[in-house]
């Protein structure tokens, strides 16, 4: 896996608790992104250890194999304590200077509300990074750098789910996200129940849901805490 501190400049990155919430959330996004030849890096905070039946051999080649389907251009770890994420002074910064080296357009982030106290914690530790990105003065590297724009996406945690801002419709890439989601086979196989309904077709079947509330097959719901511009109405896009 790539150094987290010398990422390339990248036009989507997805910042992930752990190995997995990437694909579980914002997988077909991902791969959407890439199908328009945009440049796209997925950052871990954790590696996600100890669980039940993974270890961090394990989690690493999962990983390496989830990336391969994705596509993505790049992939990064913080190696922060997983069960015990904070956002804390040192977290920040390294967190602050990947996105000043990166220097991503959009950023997608964990939304606020979860069960998972590390979602929790990831949601404001990205907050709190993308300001600091812009401060002058430290000893942060890279050059001062505000994410112009930032996304927040749904766990598989989060049970009430709030209204979305907005469903991006990943009704093209649904199939090769739970390929890429079947990729962690220790989280999402290995002593999980083997009849419907599965959690990867608990996974679809949020995606359906989404996909049928823009009337489409499959979509994935985020949250913006800022107005969202348009250049055209959606329905009148000529994209």
């Amino acid at each position: 896996m790539a150094d987290p501190i010398s990422p390339p400049e990248l036009d989507l990155l997805v910042v992930s608790p752990h190995p997995d919430d990437a694909e579980i959330s914002v997988g077909g996004t991902i791969l959407k992104s890439k199908q328009a030849g945009l440049k796209v890096g997925v950052l871990e905070l954790t590696n996600g250890e100890p669980t039940p039946h993974g270890s961090p051999e394990i989690r690493a080649k999962e990983t390496a194999a989830a990336t391969q389907v994705l596509g993505l251009d790049w992939r990064g770890n913080l190696r922060l304590p997983n069960r015990s994420l904070q956002n804390t002074l040192e977290a920040r910064a390294a967190l602050a200077g990947v996105f000043r080296l990166s220097r991503p357009k959009v950023i997608l982030a964990p939304y606020w509300e979860d069960v998972h106290p590390d979602h929790v914690a990831a949601s404001q530790l990205v907050d709190d990074a993308r300001f600091w990105a812009k401060l002058s003065k430290t000893d942060m590297p890279g050059e001062r750098y505000w994410p112009p724009t930032m996304y927040y996406y749904w766990s598989i945690h989060l049970r009430n789910h709030p209204k979305p801002s907005f469903v991006l419709d990943i009704s093209n890439t649904l199939e090769q996200k739970i390929d890429a989601i079947r990729c962690y086979e220790s989280q999402m196989l290995v002593g999980r129940p083997t009849e419907f309904p599965t959690v990867l077709d608990d996974i679809r079947d949020r995606n359906r849901y989404w996909g049928w509330a823009i009337h489409t097959a499959y979509g994935e719901p985020f949250a913006s805490r800022e107005e969202i511009g348009l250049p055209l109405l959606p329905t009148l896009s000529t994209d």
